[in-house]
C-alpha cells in the first residue's frame, strides 16, 4: 500500500512498483558489459547483440539498434571521427563514466546513503571539531559558544517544575563534538597477466572496487583523498575518470615500483594519515635496473626482488604508511611472503575471493579512519 497525507486525513491507494523501461533495462545490462570491456563499445554491443539472442531482452518494438539511438540521444556516447552508429568511433561521456562509478558504488558497498563530508569519528571529543548531535554537561573550560541554550532551559525547567524557574551550572550542556580524521589512500591495482590467466577475470572486479571507493571517497568524504595507480612492469597514476578502460598487459609484477609511486604520492599530501591499499593475486616477479633494463623470474619468490619488498615495507614503516595487501590468491607460498611482507610494514593481509573484495576494501577503509 502507499498513502499521502492531505486535508482530510490519510489517504490509502494500491502501491505500484517502478516499471523499468525498455532502454533501462538494457542500459544495466550495457553497464556491466562496457566494464568489463574495458570501454570497448563496440566489443560491448557485439556481447549484447550474442546475448539477447538467447535471453531476448530487446524485440522488434525497440531494438538494439533503437537502445544505441537512445544513448547517443540521452548524451551517454558520444561520436568521435568519422565514427557513426555502426559504433565505429563512439566513446563514453564524462555522464557515463561517472553513472558507472555509481553503478560500482552500488554493486560494491551496497545502499550506502550519502552523509556530510568527513563523518568518520575518532573517540575523542572535546571543543574542536564537528557536532555529533549528542549533548553532554557543561565542565569548567568548555567552551561557552557550545552551550545548548535550549537544552539547558529544557532541563532547568524540568528540574524547577512548580516553583521558580532559576538557571544553574548544573543545567548546563554543550554540544558533544567529534575530531573527524581526513585521509590519504593510494590504491594500487596488479595489472600483470596473471589478472587474465587461467579463464578467471580478475582485473573487472578489480575496476568495480577501483570505482566503488572513487565515488564513496568523493561523495562521502570529499576532504579526502585518492590516488589510483597501476603496477605491471612499471606504475603509473592513472586518473579516476579513466577506471572503466583500464587492462591488463603483458605484464610481469613489479611490486616495487608500485609500492615506491604509492609512497611518493603520499609524501606529497599533508595529511598525517596516509595508508595503502594493494589488489594483487601474484608474487613480485620483476624490477628495474638503473640502466632502465628490466630483471624479471617468474619461477617462484625471487630472493633479491623479494628482499627489495621488504625494503619498501620496512621504508613504510618509518613514514607511518599504513599498508593492506587485498591477496585475491589462495597459494601456500604467497601466503608466507605476504604474511612477512605485512609484519615488515606492520599493516594488514587480507585473503579474499573476488566476490568480498569490494566489502573487504570498504570494511578495511572505514577501520582505518577510525585508528585515528
Amino acid at each position: 500500500m502507499d498513502f499521502q497525507i492531505n486535508s482530510s486525513g490519510l489517504t490509502f491507494s494500491q502501491f505500484l512498483p517502478k516499471v523499468k523501461t525498455p532502454f533501462e533495462r538494457l542500459f544495466e545490462i550495457f553497464k556491466e558489459l562496457i566494464t568489463h570491456t574495458s570501454g570497448d563499445f563496440d566489443e560491448a554491443i557485439d556481447w549484447m547483440r550474442e546475448l539477447n539472442k538467447e535471453y531476448k531482452f530487446a524485440d522488434s518494438d525497440y531494438t538494439i539498434d533503437d537502445f544505441i539511438e537512445d544513448l547517443l540521444r540521452k548524451a551517454y556516447i558520444q561520436t568521435s571521427g568519422s565514427g557513426g552508429l555502426d559504433g565505429q568511433g563512439i566513446t563514453l561521456t564524462p555522464k557515463t563514466e561517472k553513472l558507472l562509478r555509481q553503478h560500482a558504488l552500488n554493486q560494491v558497498f551496497g545502499r550506502l546513503k550519502k552523509s556530510s563530508s568527513g563523518n568518520h569519528a575518532t573517540k575523542s571529543s572535546g571543543p574542536s571539531g564537528e557536532s555529533s548531535g549528542e549533548f553532554k554537561a557543561y565542565k569548567f573550560g568548555d567552551s561557552v559558544e557550545k552551550i545548548s541554550i535550549t537544552e539547558s532551559i529544557r532541563n532547568a525547567q524540568i528540574r524547577t517544575a512548580g516553583s521558580e524557574f532559576n538557571l544553574t551550572q548544573d543545567d548546563l550542556v554543550v554540544h558533544e563534538s567529534v575530531y573527524n580524521t581526513q585521509m590519504s589512500t593510494v590504491l594500487m591495482i596488479d595489472i600483470s597477466h596473471s589478472m587474465i590467466l587461467y579463464g578467471e577475470d580478475r582485473i573487472t572486479p578489480a575496476k568495480k572496487v577501483a570505482m566503488a571507493l572513487a565515488e564513496f571517497i568523493n561523495t562521502q568524504h570529499p576532504k579526502d583523498s585518492l590516488d589510483i595507480l597501476v603496477f605491471g612492469n612499471d606504475a603509473w597514476t592513472i586518473k579516476i575518470k579513466d577506471i572503466p578502460y583500464l587492462n591488463v598487459g603483458p605484464y610481469h609484477t613489479n611490486t616495487v615500483a608500485g609500492l615506491s609511486l604509492a609512497m611518493d604520492l603520499l609524501r606529497r599530501r599533508k595529511n598525517s594519515n596516509k595508508q595503502i591499499f594493494m589488489i594483487t593475486d601474484g608474487k613480485p616477479s620483476c624490477l628495474k635496473n638503473p640502466d632502465g633494463t628490466y630483471y624479471k623470474n617468474s619461477n617462484g619468490l625471487d630472493k633479491m626482488i623479494v628482499e627489495k619488498c621488504y625494503n619498501m615495507a620496512r621504508q613504510a614503516r618509518r613514514l607511518d604508511i599504513a599498508i593492506t595487501t587485498f591477496m585475491i590468491a589462495q597459494d601456500p607460498y604467497l601466503r608466507q611472503f605476504i604474511e612477512k611482507f605485512s609484519e615488515a610494514c606492520s599493516g594488514n593481509a587480507i585473503y579474499t575471493g573476488l566476490k568480498g573484495l569490494g566489502d573487504k576494501i570498504f570494511k578495511g577503509y572505514e577501520q582505518n579512519k577510525k585508528k585515528y
